[in-house]
């Protein structure tokens, strides 16, 4: 596809439409736009960075790129993993992270209506005061909810509450010619022909750029408490979690821990956590209406761990150490990354009863390769984060055993039933790997989507099914 260049007339007409205060180009694009979270994915320069700061705006910089087969990238916080929001093909940097306003509360029909640019902490902090709860919970609180939706993100609470795409019931969406669609809205069912709104949850930015969405919230549930539960054996951990999730006990989080990362974290966070001397641990997490009702949930829980190979079990049913938990484990991810030169990661979902044996091959592969790899996850629903360390690694080895390793991770997530991504998304990082999970019939069907949303593939190209070629650190423009 052949794309034209950004002139300094498309910035001047640029800047009429959002205000010259609101254009980059040059040396004053910054360096935190030319890359996502995982830097390892490259940097990529955009020619000019467009900050929208008003839903209005959004239709004419997307018409006028159009025009003119300008690319164009959108973003939000840029703290994506898989270089999604990174502008491979330079063009236009679409930011919409000041897209920023909570437009209603409607908590007669428990609904919010919010900007793509606001942040998942602030809702959830903001649902809170109100008694509601805003399930989606992924671990990084810093992203926005329009990144969230466009990866369909998860987090900790899917296994009770499900993912992102079952609270969306309505989005406003441009389209890459500046046409405006609505998609749902309140309305708590829909069978109104295809869902186009489902499409657009999890597309990554490539068929259309939402602008607003109306999200569904639930009561908050007033008690909370967590079960820490450690192993001295990584399969007994593994196989305990089947078992809780069949005798419905109902826990809102099921997470896996290494010690290892356990450790890490209390490094980085300069913290004490409650136990890490086993090798692998449970947090089981629940909530519910009343004291009494999750005091029987989790007592049934802990003794099913007990009876199923854990050291012991402990309860932190106070602030102070719920605080203390999930502040460790919500570093996890920046504690790897401090504590090595660079990393990858893998972020494969697999049935949850083959967690033990996908994690032995993980195992497998670090003494194989001799590249320390560091794992936590979503145990409850299968959700592995692995994390490749460099360290002291030379350049070029680094990136043949880290291409090796990867390759052999995702090749045995999919037979094993399982796909490439779980809640991080293809970006351009997975792009080979996605042809395999799903096959060629799958990838067509999607190119030929992408085909009728964005026939001149002008909306974040490179991205999720646009090429077939693995990601090279090489063709990464500095």
């Amino acid at each position: 596809m052949k794309y034209s260049q950004v002139t300094t007339e498309n910035i001047r007409h640029l800047a009429t439409i959002c205000g010259q205060e609101h254009v980059f180009s040059g040396s004053a694009i910054h360096e935190d736009y030319k890359h996502d979270e995982m830097t390892i994915y490259g940097k990529f320069a955009p020619e000019v960075v467009v900050e929208v700061t008003s839903a209005d705006q959004v239709p004419h910089v997307m018409r006028y790129a159009y025009e003119r087969m300008i690319p164009v990238t959108p973003r939000g916080s840029g703290t994506g993993l898989c270089g999604g929001a990174v502008a491979l093909y330079g063009g236009i940097l679409l930011s919409l992270a000041k897209l920023d306003a909570v437009l209603e509360w409607d908590e007669e029909n428990f609904t919010v209506t919010v900007e793509p640019g606001v942040l998942l902490m602030k809702l959830a902090e903001e649902a809170i005061k109100r008694d509601l709860m805003y399930p989606p919970d992924p671990g990084e609180k810093s992203a926005t909810i329009g990144g969230n939706v466009m990866t369909n993100a998860g987090g900790m609470r899917a296994i009770k509450y499900g993912v992102t795409r079952d609270y969306v019931l309505g989005m406003t969406v441009v389209l890459p010619d500046g046409s405006v669609i609505e998609l749902g809205g309140k309305v708590v069912k829909n069978s109104s022909g295809y869902s186009l709104k489902d499409l657009l949850i999890g597309s990554e930015g490539t068929l259309g750029i939402v602008t607003k969405l109306v999200l569904k919230l639930i009561p908050l549930p007033p008690f909370s408490m967590s079960l820490l539960v450690p192993f001295d054996d990584l399969k007994l951990c593994f196989d305990t979690v089947p078992k809780i999730i069949q005798s419905g006990t109902g826990p809102t989080a099921v997470e896996f821990m290494q010690r290892q990362v356990i450790e890490a974290a209390e490094e980085y966070l300069a913290l004490h956590f409650p136990h890490k001397s086993a090798q692998a641990y449970l947090l089981l997490t629940f909530d519910g209406r009343s004291e009494r009702e999750i005091e029987h949930t989790y007592q049934r829980a802990a003794e099913i761990c007990l009876e199923n190979g854990a050291t012991d079990v402990f309860i932190s049913d106070t602030e102070e150490r719920q605080a203390s938990i999930w502040k460790a484990r919500g570093a996890f991810l920046e504690a790897i990354k401090t504590s090595t030169s660079d990393m990858d990661e893998c972020d494969v979902v697999i049935p949850r009863t083959l967690l033990s044996e996908y994690m032995r091959f993980v195992d497998a592969l670090e003494h194989k390769y001799a590249v320390r790899i560091r794992s936590f996850g979503h145990a409850g629903d299968g959700n592995l984060h692995i994390y490749l360390c460099r360290d002291d690694l030379d350049s070029r080895i680094w990136q043949e055993k880290r291409l090796e390793i990867m390759e052999e991770l995702y090749s045995l997530a999919t037979k094993l039933g399982g796909q490439i991504s779980g809640e991080h998304g293809v970006g351009h990082a997975k792009q080979a790997y996605l042809k395999t999970s799903l096959g060629p019939e799958a990838l067509y069907l999607m190119k030929g989507i992408k085909k009728v949303f964005d026939p001149q593939n002008i909306l974040n190209p490179g991205k999720v099914c646009f090429s077939e070629k693995a990601f090279d650190p090489s063709e990464a423009a500095i």
